[in-house]
């Protein structure tokens, strides 16, 4: 008799993705319904995606889900939280949206240390518009808007927003992974877990950066993909914990 090892999370509704092929939002999708499940939480949890390539994540999601304006995600995610601090809410976000017009929400919810968990997908460009540069956009980086590459001078340089929010008094665990390799995804489930762990544990605001590929708007295979974050990507964000003040190792 056959022994299933490995199923749907419950957390996740069986429906097809709309991501383009290797995205690494279906892979960040599928580790967070697990640590969901895992944890047990289920049933009190609350996630606010905002406008984005996520912006469909409640028909994937088989929690209770809100919906923000683009930048917005963190500011919607502090009201719920504060006035059910029973719930345990999650914000998914992209580059484009935490890291520009979200910024300011983004600063004061980590400096007040709302808690929140807060996952940040950076594929380096604004996937759903059609690749325009985006605030982690890498220097010399071909996009829509920068079809010689970004240039410092003209488009200023790549945001390393994990670090801003590594010296926010509020913040207490940022980290950065990737999805590249099946090691990698594995330590970016860890580092969810962990993020989502501060939040039961009423001890601050968390957030996890996952460097994901892009294939259609960096014009590469899904392999290429993973090996440009790999060679290239993790240089200007280097993978690993920026901040931890739990007292306990990621």
């Amino acid at each position: 008799m056959a022994k299933q090892i490995f199923k749907r999370p419950e957390a996740l509704k069986d429906a097809i993705f709309h991501y383009c092929p290797g995205c690494g939002h279906s892979i960040i999708h599928r580790l967070t319904a697990e640590v969901i499940d895992e944890l047990g939480i289920r049933e009190r949890t609350v996630g606010v995606p905002p406008a984005g390539c996520a912006v469909l994540a409640y028909n994937y999601f088989d929690v209770d889900m809100g919906e923000a304006p683009h930048g917005r995600a963190l500011a919607v995610a502090t009201g719920i939280k504060r006035a059910r601090p029973d719930l345990i809410v999650f914000t998914y976000q992209g580059d484009g949206d935490i890291a520009a017009i979200g910024t300011a929400e983004t600063i004061h919810a980590a400096n007040r240390g709302e808690r929140l968990t807060a996952i940040f997908v950076n594929n380096g460009v604004y996937g759903m518009t059609g690749g325009q540069m985006a605030p982690t956009t890498l220097i010399g980086q071909t996009t829509t808007t920068t079809q010689r590459g970004r240039a410092p001078l003209r488009d200023g340089y790549p945001l390393d927003l994990s670090q801003m929010l590594g010296v926010a008094a509020g913040s207490v665990y940022v980290a950065r992974t990737s999805v590249t390799s099946p090691k990698s995804i594995l330590k970016t489930k860890k580092a969810i877990k962990k993020a989502f762990q501060v939040q039961m544990n009423d001890l601050g605001f968390a957030l996890v950066e996952i460097l994901s590929q892009c294939p259609t708007n960096w014009k590469l295979s899904s392999v290429d993909s993973c090996k440009r974050i790999e060679e290239e990507v993790v240089k200007s964000y280097p993978l690993g914990v920026i901040k931890d003040t739990t007292g306990k190792g990621h």
